[in-house]
């Protein structure tokens, strides 16, 4: 059992072990030379409440150290990523490189035969064995976008006790069970940050992530940013624009250009697009589809699906064609194609 120290991986630890199975939890050391403090899964306050619940639910507890290889791809993909324009996805990254890779491969050589995890989200097995992706039943905590890269192999070796719950469930769950972590926070995104994330990217970018002009789509300036670390599309908070007039409208990052240190802005409804580019596509039947697909896309996190059409292209990629225009297409972020609650396919967007 993958433990981060939160309240939904302690639960699945207890869920596991009244299910019958035999449970023991790990816990990954994902920190350098400088621990990462406060309650993130991420930080030494994790390691402690996982080994807490552990103790509690009478079930061994290690604590695994992986901060090298999340160093090498997690952080190093995140910095890349923001240093070159991108809104990069840490826990898509983190999920796919580390948790059901690095991490599965550990277990596995101490004697696992399945690596459970607190996800929301579901697999399903049919009678001839083979498996699939689906939403959780809890809709607002649902976590299959970030899970789209499981592969056959590693779904079947997969468990998630928690897919077929709400989290209010679980808090009770945990509360019965007296784990000390009903009442815990969710852990966020960037957990490993610490803090403030865009210091934290200029910190490894230096001197590459410089001030910059930000300008309207006719190259008009109309303020400067901070270095483009940080900044991502469809951003309108934090800003700093100059005021060009009392009736403005309010002002949304639209690209975000490396290649000339700079960032575009213009009104809402300049983001709207009717297609996009995907790169590094995956489709969890193993194989490309031979003609287009109508799906469900999700760009965001924890953003609305949106009808689209899926139509896969040479090298890995696709085009999407929305229904409608949608405002929020970020390149960097994951693109989740959905056929009712079951994951299809999922890619990267390039443009």
């Amino acid at each position: 059992m993958a433990m981060s120290g939160g309240v939904d991986s302690a639960v699945a630890a207890a869920l596991a072990r009244a299910a019958g199975m035999d449970v023991f939890g790990v816990t990954m050391r994902l920190w350098g030379a400088a621990p990462v403090t406060g309650g993130g899964c991420c930080s030494v306050d994790a390691v402690e409440d996982a080994r807490r619940a552990a103790t509690r639910l009478g079930v061994p507890h290690y604590v695994l150290d992986l901060s090298e290889p999340f160093a090498h791809t997690v952080v190093a993909d995140f910095v890349t990523s923001a240093g070159g324009g991108r809104t990069a996805n840490p826990c898509i990254r983190c999920n796919q490189w580390i948790k059901f890779a690095a991490l599965l491969e550990r277990v596995r050589a101490i004697g696992a035969t399945h690596l459970a995890t607190g996800h929301y989200a579901r697999v399903r097995t049919a009678r001839d064995g083979r498996t699939t992706l689906h939403r959780a039943v809890d809709q607002r905590k649902d976590q299959s976008y970030t899970l789209f890269h499981l592969d056959p192999a590693t779904r079947a070796a997969v468990c998630l006790p928690l897919g077929a719950l709400e989290k209010p469930t679980v808090r009770r769950i945990a509360a019965a069970l007296d784990l000390g972590l009903a009442a815990k926070p969710d852990s966020q995104e960037l957990c490993f940050v610490g803090g403030d994330h865009q210091a934290f990217l200029r910190d490894r970018l230096g001197p590459s992530d410089r001030p910059g002009p930000i300008v309207t789509a006719d190259g008009a300036v109309v303020g400067e940013h901070r270095g483009l670390a940080g900044y991502t599309v469809g951003q309108r908070s934090g800003l700093g624009l100059r005021p060009t007039g009392p009736e403005q409208a309010p002002q949304y990052v639209l690209t975000v250009d490396a290649e000339r240190n700079r960032l575009v802005v213009g009104p809402r409804t300049a983001l709207c697009t009717s297609q996009a580019t995907l790169e590094d596509c995956v489709y969890l039947d193993g194989t490309p589809p031979r003609g287009p697909l109508r799906v469900l896309v999700q760009l965001r996190a924890h953003g609305a699906a949106v009808a689209a059409t899926w139509a896969p292209a040479p090298a890995g990629g696709a085009r999407l064609a929305f229904a409608a225009p949608e405002p929020l297409v970020a390149p960097g972020q994951a693109a989740v194609g959905y056929d009712g609650d079951r994951v299809v396919a999922g890619g990267t967007l390039a443009a």
